[in-house]
């Protein structure tokens, strides 16, 4: 029932990244015209909805709800009156969840599961079929953050696990990709020491601090250079911090 227009896949697109919340009108008709809307604006906007509604009627069942009860008129705007888990962003906010809530438990196996299945839902960027507005924009930004996030809580739970050789590639591929993310590179680092690959990993430390000098002129965080000292002097820097300097500075 995807609509070909893009004005419509836009109105979709956005009901579909807020399930069970209001989508306020101003909110749609800025998403779809921004600064310079149309004079009909409302009528067109009502037409969309329409023709929406129209495609959900082909393909729900007979006995099923109405289209007009799933993509519902409330309050000044539109929802979309789905449960949580019926939209592959209810599932992965869900997954998740369960998956931060497993980790901070100390459950790093469960951790990991739940928060692979959550990064197996995506498919590619947000809402890749839709023109984004302002609002698709901020909207995706958050979901790409998030993913980012689920993304490390994995690796952080798989390194506690013991993976760091099966991590390698990842964590090399994902430092190439974010250049100034201290927490992607600091996994690297203690995977690569893990590894028996110290010199590589106190290299990948200059790397990192060479790139944020010459891009914000910052030096990296003090957990980033506890970390470094620790590759540098294993047996003093761990004694100090309990013998658990790397799970403090990365993981725990």
């Amino acid at each position: 029932m995807l609509p070909s227009a893009s004005k419509p896949r836009q109105v979709l697109a956005l009901l579909s990244l807020r399930p069970r919340y209001v989508v306020q009108t101003e909110v749609l008709i800025e998403e779809l015209w921004g600064a310079a809307p149309p004079r009909s604006v409302l009528t067109t906007l009502q037409t969309y909805v329409l023709q929406l509604r129209r495609g959900l009627s082909q393909v729900l069942p007979p006995d099923g709800p109405r289209a007009k009860d799933v993509i519902t008129t409330s309050r000044g705007g539109y929802f979309l009156t789905v449960g949580q888990g019926s939209t592959d962003v209810g599932r992965f906010d869900d997954l998740f969840a369960r998956g931060q809530r497993a980790f901070r438990a100390g459950d790093c196996a469960d951790a990991s599961r739940l928060l692979g299945e959550a990064l197996g839902l995506w498919r590619g960027p947000v809402v890749a079929d839709a023109r984004h507005g302002r609002t698709l924009e901020i909207e995706s930004a958050r979901l790409e953050a998030d993913r980012l996030s689920a993304r490390e809580l994995r690796i952080s739970a798989e390194l506690r696990l013991g993976g760091h050789l099966a991590l390698l590639g990842e964590l090399t591929a994902l430092a190439g990709t974010y250049p100034l993310h201290e927490r992607v590179h600091g996994q690297l680092m203690l995977a690569l020491h893990r590894a028996g690959r110290t010199a590589e990993a106190v290299g990948a430390f200059h790397r990192l601090r060479r790139t944020l000098i010459e891009e914000l002129g910052l030096e990296p965080t003090r957990h980033i250079r506890q970390l470094h000292q620790a590759l540098l002097f294993p047996d003093t820097v761990a004694l100090a911090h309990g013998g658990r300097l790397e799970e403090a500075v990365l993981i725990g």
